[in-house]
């Protein structure tokens, strides 16, 4: 993995134990250095580095843009950390503070937190605002991973 950007932290693989250094933003997917196994991928972003870190991924990104003061955001975080966890290797979690980050609030058109989105090639393919238990979060992020990607012919001939 090519590092783009600083180190997102430091991530215990849970399978042999050993601490690994994840990067914001690269090409690829983390692994652990010792057993090769894949690493959950969670990191947080805002108005400078969104497009380098969420929108530059090569994996579909579960984008979730919270704030500190919302209650069901912060209940909803163990959740999406879980399923990042569970779906190591196949989701990246980019977390948003839409507080700070103001102009991704208003890019995104967000009207309530948390306001979920999984992006798959820097476009919004789900959509979800409000917080869920997390069996309702699998089966929503799942069905989002499933859908085929669509082609630029395809987004061309959508809007016709």
């Amino acid at each position: 993995m090519n590092t783009a950007t600083g180190t997102a932290g430091t991530v215990v693989c849970e399978h042999c134990g050993r601490k690994n250094r994840v990067p914001a933003a690269a090409k690829g997917k983390p692994a652990c250095g010792h057993c090769h196994r894949p690493l959950p991928w969670i990191v947080d972003a805002g108005d400078h580095d969104f497009a380098e870190i969420a929108e530059g991924a090569t994996m579909p990104v579960l984008v979730d843009l919270w704030a500190t003061w919302c209650g069901p955001c912060r209940q909803v975080s163990p959740a999406l950390a879980q399923l990042a966890r569970e779906r190591a290797g196949q989701v990246k979690l980019v977390k948003v503070d839409v507080d700070r980050s103001p102009r991704l609030s208003q890019r995104f058109d967000v009207k309530a937190v948390p306001t979920l989105m999984v992006l798959r090639g820097g476009e919004v393919v789900a959509r979800q605002a409000g917080a869920a238990p997390v069996p309702v979060l699998r089966e929503w992020l799942d069905q989002a991973l499933a859908r085929p990607e669509t082609s630029p012919k395809t987004k061309l001939d959508q809007g016709r």
